[in-house]
């Protein structure tokens, strides 16, 4: 069965279970959380995250352009290209905003919606900057602060730009366990505690060292995921893994091969610097 669902491509993944705070402030986004502000409260306001493999979250902005140019943002595939389907990943994950606060206004500062995010890299879309307050005004007015967690993965079908914002064609994918999930479970945490604290030693930061863990095989296997500092092309491989077996598994080879590289290293690489546009400031 299929459904449509109002997309929020991403430079980074999102994994169920996990929460996702966003400063919204692009003309397309801010309708999108206009049209979600008008669901019932009792109702789940769901939007799709998919990761962008080329492309770039947020809109271009120029300085100089005439005053009927259109804002930053009012173009739903800006940053994506004419055809998105080839520029995002194919395997998404849900969001259930759960918080939609509009900002005072757009300049002011946003206020602590959420300090730390396992997994989450901080975006335009996800912390305040000049680009975004600028992209803000230029859009016409204030944008919003929004809270939401990821609960299920989906597989994207097909991306309809005709409206405000992108919507996508999906379908929800079952989370299978698979075969021996809760022993390699217990082997991911152990070897997920080390690699903390070969973390700790090279002063990164991750989940706090007291934290207690989850046992649930599943849970586990989205959370490792999230809170190791990995690519994203890596992090979508784990993330469209066909169950929570196979995915820890392969949690388990990359925490032992990190784990020893940090040893190694007297730091750690930035791994997306390859990825990013460079800036001739």
């Amino acid at each position: 069965m299929t459904t449509a669902l109002p997309l929020f491509p991403l430079n980074s993944v999102l994994f169920p279970g996990l929460v996702l705070p966003l400063n919204i402030f692009e003309q397309r986004y801010r309708a999108l959380m206009r049209d979600l502000l008008a669901i019932p409260e009792d109702t789940p306001r769901r939007f799709g995250v998919v990761a962008i493999r080329d492309g770039r979250e947020t809109a271009q902005t120029s300085t100089g352009l005439p005053d009927s140019a259109p804002p930053p943002g009012a173009d739903p595939t800006a940053g994506f290209g004419p055809d998105p389907m080839t520029s995002f990943y194919t395997v998404g994950c849900v969001a259930d905003a759960s918080t939609i606060r509009e900002r005072a206004g757009a300049g002011a500062a946003p206020e602590d919606v959420l300090d730390e995010t396992a997994g989450r890299e901080e975006t335009a879309e996800t912390a305040e900057s000049p680009e975004a307050g600028a992209a803000a005004e230029a859009a016409g007015g204030p944008g919003y602060e929004v809270l939401a967690t990821g609960t299920a993965r989906f597989r994207l079908l097909s991306v309809d730009a005709s409206g405000p914002y992108l919507m996508g064609e999906i379908e929800e994918l079952p989370e299978e366990e698979g075969d021996g999930a809760g022993a390699l479970a217990s082997g991911v945490l152990r070897a997920f505690r080390a690699y903390q604290k070969r973390l700790a030693s090279a002063r990164e930061r991750t989940l706090a060292a007291g934290q207690e863990l989850p046992d649930d095989p599943s849970v586990v296997s989205y959370l490792v995921a999230a809170a190791t500092i990995l690519d994203t092309p890596t992090k979508q491989r784990l993330l469209q893994a066909p169950d929570t077996a196979t995915r820890l598994a392969d949690e388990l080879k990359i925490m032992r091969r990190e784990t020893a590289l940090i040893g190694k290293l007297p730091s750690l690489p930035a791994a997306d610097l390859t990825r990013e546009p460079t800036s001739p400031n």
